[in-house]
């Protein structure tokens, strides 16, 4: 098949997810193009079958906002013109589903009504959660769905939230987010200890964009408590809005010194390796593909019982979940998780064995059977 990936490529479980999707089919034979402002962030390889196209915006000043959805939708068309597209996938209703929904309709325009290619899109969580509960762009949201000839969504939690927001006319089928384990494993590091100035103490990490959905205050409070039972060093890896804000809790704190802020880094598997637990106090998350991807490297998983986290992890077996905000209950399963390292074990190997359900070669599979139902129904 012949197959354009849309896709953000910031730093988030969508891009990463979209990136390794396309890897994955073109490793397969399929041919991939993938379309966004950048390179997405996972787009680490070289393949003859993957090809990428920067999707430039032109400013003009008679326009406020830049114009990226309709360069988008020029840029999907023309290439699908001549590159006669099987599917092009979606990820994100908003911009992505739209824009490709406008490069259809240029090429029915253009090929005298022939129907050119099949959408689908993938629904992560914001296009729904945040944006999709914006009054103002519901009706918006439900075009870009219905419009669609086939829809996915990441988790139960999130298919069950687009059907109670927007009745969808198109079923919502659950295909949930994976993980390569045999890039994400546990492996030896004391070179990444030594780089990092670290020693025998426990390691905590956190990996998101820093929106405020992700409650990394939380975060520096549990570890705050925690660091006055035990030598840890928390590493939080990513970048965003609510970085600067951290940063002057830890200095409030006075525990500065003991966390690390990493920034945005592709490579995460050595700082998984080197770590002991996650934290993930959300308000809210669509799935957590950065949890499961810290289970795969073997690290537990302290998060909260929100949106798709309860799907994959079982609390008491992988670490544990919390409601949100509560600090005192997060700390207390850390400190009862990191003080015994026999049952520290278990929950590691427990964790592993669960990331393997989800590994990328079942869920990519999934996605080829979705295509090719769809082409079949042409």
């Amino acid at each position: 098949m012949k197959i354009g990936i849309l896709c953000h490529h910031t730093y988030g479980g969508s891009g990463a997810i979209a990136a390794e999707l396309g890897k994955a089919l073109a490793s397969k034979g399929h041919i991939i193009h993938f379309f966004s402002q950048a390179a997405p962030f996972r787009l680490n390889t070289y393949s003859r079958n993957i090809h990428y196209h920067e999707v430039e915006v032109q400013h003009y000043p008679l326009f406020e906002c830049p114009l990226y959805s309709l360069a988008l939708a020029s840029k999907v068309a023309d290439v699908a013109y001549y590159e006669q597209f099987d599917i092009v996938h979606a990820h994100y209703a908003i911009p992505h589903a739209l824009s490709a929904m406008l490069a259809r309709q240029i090429l029915e325009d253009k090929c005298s009504g022939q129907q050119c290619f099949r959408l689908v899109t993938t629904l992560h969580g914001t296009d729904i959660t945040v944006v999709g509960a914006d009054r103002g762009m519901q009706d918006v949201v439900r075009l870009a769905i219905n419009k669609s000839d086939g829809v996915t969504a990441v988790s139960e939690y999130l298919k069950e939230e687009t059907v109670r927001m927007f009745s969808p006319k198109k079923e919502v089928k659950v295909i949930p987010n994976f993980v390569d384990t045999s890039l994400f494993h546990r492996v030896p590091r004391p070179d990444i200890l030594e780089q990092l100035g670290l020693g025998d103490e426990k390691i905590l990490i956190h990996i998101s964009n820093f929106r405020p959905v992700k409650c990394i205050s939380d975060i520096i409070r549990v570890f705050y408590s925690l660091s006055q039972r035990m030598e840890a060093t928390l590493l939080l890896v990513g970048d965003g809005p609510d970085r600067s804000e951290a940063e002057v809790l830890a200095r409030k704190l006075g525990i500065e010194c003991r966390v690390r802020f990493l920034g945005k880094l592709d490579d995460i598997v050595p700082l998984l390796s080197i770590s002991d637990l996650m934290l993930m106090p959300s308000n809210v998350e669509s799935f957590g593909l950065a949890a499961l991807e810290a289970m795969a490297c073997g690290v537990p998983v302290v998060a909260t019982k929100a949106g798709g986290f309860p799907e994959f992890i079982v609390s008491g077996e992988h670490g544990f979940l919390l409601a949100p905000g509560d600090v005192e209950g997060m700390t207390e399963k850390a400190m009862f998780l990191l003080s015994d390292q026999e049952r520290w074990s278990r929950v590691s190997e427990a964790c592993v064995r669960q990331a393997k359900r989800y590994e990328t070669a079942l869920l990519v599979e999934q996605y080829e059977t979705f295509y090719m139902k769809l082409l079949r129904e042409t």
